[in-house]
């Protein structure tokens, strides 16, 4: 499903929370000439397709991709403006090192920046954690909405004939 966030209601938050600092985590835009690390780091953990999708992300100018690192380790990453404008994600974290604020610093990021850019509302397109958004920024289920822009989205076991 789909959820929609009004990015004008907000609160000012501070997205790098305690624990971000604690353990020495940096939240910044991604550069492109990090692309190739950052697509390969993501076709590992999470998979093609969201390596796709961080590509494009990491190919504008400004990149549309936030990055999680401690020093030279990424830990996470987060996209905006990829498979629709207006859309956001995906967004993903280290296994290991999830539930400790890094998931949602990346997110308020990306946020934050689409409310620069003129946008009112964020749409989080296929998302498999709605509480996690809810609690967040209190997004909201759009109804109808599934599977929505990823219908028909071509799957490496259909290429493989499987």
């Amino acid at each position: 499903m789909d959820m929609l966030v009004r990015l004008y209601d907000l609160e000012p938050m501070n997205w790098l929370a305690e624990p971000i600092s604690e353990s020495n985590v940096a939240i910044r835009r991604a550069l492109p000439a990090e692309a190739i690390l950052i697509s390969s780091w993501v076709k590992r953990t999470f998979g093609a397709g969201w390596a796709g999708e961080a590509s494009a992300a990491l190919s504008r100018t400004p990149t549309t991709c936030y990055v999680a690192l401690a020093g030279q380790e990424l830990h996470g990453f987060a996209c905006w403006d990829v498979s629709a404008l207006g859309f956001f994600g995906p967004l993903g974290v280290n296994p290991a090192l999830r539930r400790k604020g890094i998931g949602t610093a990346l997110l308020g990021r990306c946020l934050e920046s689409m409310l620069q850019q003129g946008y009112g509302y964020a749409i989080i397109g296929g998302v498999s954690d709605p509480d996690f958004y809810a609690k967040s920024v209190g997004a909201v289920p759009v109804a109808a909405s599934t599977p929505g822009i990823y219908r028909g989205l071509l799957r490496t076991d259909e290429l493989h004939g499987q």
